[in-house]
């Protein structure tokens, strides 16, 4: 019994009587509780901050696909005007050729009407001077020169008209 073995079991049995009476295992388990409590305090924590992110990641996320729509309603409402300026640019090109066609159609009418008046009037100095002609070879004398004179006067002003 008086081994080396059993020296060392009563050393080790008398320095654990002696951390027990100066209060040695208290303040383990205190300190192993406060490291405890530490480690909990500090998975709360990194559990909020986890969830912080959470809610941060969730908002960027919104955010983006906000963005998202918003950039496909600026491109929707960019088409839109660009369809609409093209019809209006159609419809202004389309108003624009209709009124030179009519201005147009109106010269040509307004050519043709004074091309027809010129025909008419030649016309009518032809068959004067025709009926002046045939009139002082088949009539003689004053009383003719006078009927033939009036004659005239009257045929032109009827063919002018």
């Amino acid at each position: 019994m008086l081994t080396a073995e059993f020296w060392v079991a009563v050393a080790f049995v008398a320095f654990l009587v002696i951390v027990w009476r100066v209060g040695g295992f208290s303040m383990m388990t205190n300190g192993l509780d406060s490291r405890a409590k530490r480690v909990r305090q500090e998975l709360d924590e990194a559990r909020r901050l986890r969830e912080e992110a959470a809610a941060v990641l969730a908002d960027y996320k919104r955010r983006r696909s906000e963005a998202e729509r918003e950039a496909e309603a600026i491109v929707a409402s960019a088409r839109e005007d660009a369809e609409r300026l093209a019809a209006e640019g159609h419809a202004r090109l389309n108003d624009f050729v209709a009124r030179r066609t009519k201005a147009a159609e109106a010269k040509i009418a307004q050519a043709e009407a004074q091309a027809s008046a010129q025909v008419r009037a030649a016309a009518a100095d032809s068959a004067v001077k025709v009926s002046e002609t045939l009139l002082r070879e088949r009539l003689q004398g004053a009383a003719a020169q006078d009927l033939v004179r009036a004659s005239l006067g009257d045929v032109k002003s009827r063919l002018q008209a």
